[in-house]
């Protein structure tokens, strides 16, 4: 799939999308759009199972573009955020995971999109953080909302409030990521741990994201029923059939042709 400011690929079940806008793969008006188009493409392919998102060069994504911004009116800025949400939401509501491959600043925008992904891998090098503040602005694509039911409103509070940046060990610390690798292994990484959960039953991935997500905004009572009829939808795809006949005949399950 082609774009100006992004490399989108298939690999196998993994589709990889590049930020690719130098020098630091600045968020402008064009490439959020992109962001949008880019998910569209991914929730169209059925061979794709999960998707990471990783930046060229030294950064993930550094934040918006402040030169661009600088000049919006309060319009203009409000159909910034508004574009942001929408394709922040498209990188969230995708049924399919997606893995944030951090390799180098995630600020503003960057941790935004690292915070829309699913799980968070970061380069012991790499930084992360909230700096909105330092020019006179708050986050804008769901930082203030993501980051607090990720870490707990006491900590995100601090983070957005003092627009502290943070290394790999301290965002570790906080729950802010899942893990931290080493610089030189984090494409290994993460392709490895993309391609454990493309080896699972497609169907059953899905609906444990849909779940996971749902239940988050709902009562335990009300998750729990989530739950309960999309366990009832498993059945209804043919995986479970396949998956448990796998393990009783210890072999690897084939789930193609199973939905």
């Amino acid at each position: 799939m082609e774009f100006k400011n992004l490399k989108v690929v298939k690999d196998g079940p993994v589709g990889r999308l590049t930020f690719d806008r130098p020098p630091v793969n600045a968020l402008n008006t064009e490439t959020v759009r992109e962001i949008a188009g880019a998910f569209d493409w991914f929730a169209a392919q059925d061979d794709v199972l999960v998707i990471v998102l990783t930046g060229a060069g030294k950064a993930f994504v550094a934040g918006a573009d402040i030169a661009e911004m600088s000049g919006f009116s309060p319009m203009q800025a409000r159909e910034f955020a508004r574009n942001g949400h929408a394709a922040l939401g498209r990188v969230a509501g995708i049924e399919k995971p997606v893995i944030a491959a951090i390799n180098g600043f995630a600020l503003g925008g960057g941790c935004e999109i690292a915070l829309a992904c699913d799980i968070r891998v970061m380069a012991d090098v790499a930084k992360i953080g909230q700096p909105e503040v330092k020019l006179g602005l708050i986050p804008g694509f769901g930082g203030t909302q993501r980051l607090a039911r990720l870490v707990g409103p006491g900590v995100a509070k601090e983070l957005v409030f003092t627009g502290d940046q943070l290394d790999a060990v301290e965002a570790l610390r906080i729950g802010l990521v899942n893990r931290v690798v080493p610089a030189a292994e984090l494409e290994n990484e993460v392709t490895g741990l993309a391609r454990r959960i493309a080896a699972n039953g497609p169907t059953a991935v899905r609906l444990a994201k849909t779940c996971i997500n749902r239940g988050l905004d709902a009562d335990l009572n009300t998750g729990n029923s989530y739950e309960t009829e999309a366990f009832n939808v498993c059945f209804s795809s043919g995986e479970p059939a396949e998956g448990t006949k796998a393990f009783l005949e210890k072999r690897k399950a084939n789930w193609t042709g199973q939905e």
